[in-house]
């Protein structure tokens, strides 16, 4: 199965991997060397947190350059009234009356906290490319779900403000 990335994506995450690979890697190569240098690598805590920093900053450039090798490039398809990917929506809760606004993002930069929502969730799924005023059902799967109603939708673009999010 492929990741549905945007070249906005795609961007930003070699952007990310070259940052970790030209300035981050030499810095924490270097705080490897030093913290080596204190002596008994057995009970060298600074060493210990150094060399799983490296390995951490190795493993994410492993992660961006597979997602990058693996992604599907796609692109926003919706109309003016319909909503799709960066824009936000106002939605209602049928059940409990509570209004929330949310975006739609790709997987990668979902942020259910900060109202980042992404296209593949269940509710990513129900809003895409419809209309506001619609009532939609959220399929929560094994027959379980709830309704929502689309109060309004404004259009968005990938300005860059959605970061990528981490593993």
């Amino acid at each position: 199965m492929y990741d549905e990335l945007t070249k906005g994506d795609l961007i930003k995450m070699q952007e990310e991997i070259d940052y970790r690979i030209k300035e981050l890697r030499p810095k924490l190569i270097e705080d490897v060397q030093t913290a080596r240098a204190f002596g008994d690598l057995s009970e060298n805590f600074e060493y210990k947190c150094a060399k799983q920093e490296k390995n951490r900053n190795e493993s994410r450039i492993r992660y961006l350059e597979r997602m990058i090798k693996t992604a599907q490039v796609i692109e926003d398809t919706s109309t003016e009234e319909t909503a799709g990917l960066y824009d936000s929506v106002e939605i209602r809760m049928e059940n409990t009356g509570k209004t929330r606004v949310i975006q739609l993002v790709t997987t990668l930069r979902q942020d259910a906290l900060k109202g980042w929502i992404s296209k593949e969730s269940p509710v990513g799924k129900a809003i895409m490319g419809r209309k506001a005023g619609e009532c939609v059902k959220v399929d929560m799967g094994n027959g379980k779900g709830y309704t929502i109603q689309i109060l309004s939708i404004t259009k968005g673009r990938d300005d860059g403000s959605v970061p990528i999010g981490s593993f």
